[in-house]
């Protein structure tokens, strides 16, 4: 596995522009949002009550969402009507050209000042000079993997998301072995692979450059639950 070190604020934007993408250590993540631990453990508990996402083409039920938008104006966010979730065949052939809706993020995830540091930190990478408009989703997943059926946390594979950025950031891992970050050119050629293991591991994707996806998960002991925890964010122009 590619062993990436953490990166300093100062080459973040260039990894960005040199490569399309660039990874965060989980401590440094957590340090760059200013996360106070009892902060940080409410925003982490709130993925403990996610509701089933029913659309799956596949027929599986290992994963739980919720969704919410927000319109980025000049580095200014505002949370948008709740709609659904849209994305063509062309970026995510298993469930595309479907409206799906997903229960909302509660307004106290959004609140927390976790959540918030997040946008701050997205919008500082994705429009440093604070002068775009952006359609923004927020997406709290978690993957479950049990004895009878794997948890897929890409099941479309390697693919985009037919935005402009993506940020996605671990937030815990329970009981559960690979589920492995894979990174691709256009074409599908590997450009590495790594695993996001501690809470807070998170990289920043140049959507219209790169391909991403993870590998299924198993649980460690089948007889215990399984389950990766994750937040993406994705930045499209408007």
């Amino acid at each position: 596995m590619t062993n990436h070190p953490p990166l300093p604020d100062s080459t973040l934007s260039d990894s960005m522009t040199a490569i399309g993408y660039a990874r965060l250590e989980g401590h440094d993540t957590i340090a760059r949002l200013h996360a106070d631990a009892t902060d940080w453990r409410a925003f982490a508990a709130s993925w403990n009550d996610l509701g089933p996402d029913l659309y799956m083409a596949d027929g599986g039920r290992y994963r739980r969402r919720r969704h919410a938008v927000f319109l980025c104006d000049h580095g200014a966010f505002a949370r948008m009507p709740h709609q659904p979730h849209y994305q063509s065949r062309d970026y995510n052939p298993l469930n595309g050209d479907v409206q799906r809706w997903f229960d909302p993020v509660e307004q106290a995830v959004v609140d927390n000042p976790v959540c918030q540091a997040i946008f701050a930190l997205c919008a500082a990478q994705f429009d440093p000079a604070a002068q775009g408009r952006w359609h923004v989703e927020v997406h709290q997943f978690r993957i479950e993997a049990k004895p009878d059926e794997v948890g897929r946390p890409t099941p479309e594979g390697l693919h985009r998301d037919g935005v402009d950025h993506v940020f996605v950031m671990l937030v815990e891992r329970n009981n559960v072995r690979e589920g492995i970050t894979r990174i691709g050119a256009p074409d599908g050629t590997s450009l590495g692979e790594f695993m996001l293991a501690q809470p807070g591991d998170a990289m920043l994707i140049d959507d219209r450059r790169i391909l991403h996806g993870v590998t299924e998960i198993h649980p460690h002991d089948p007889a215990r639950p399984a389950w990766r925890d994750a937040l993406v964010v994705t930045f499209a122009a408007t």
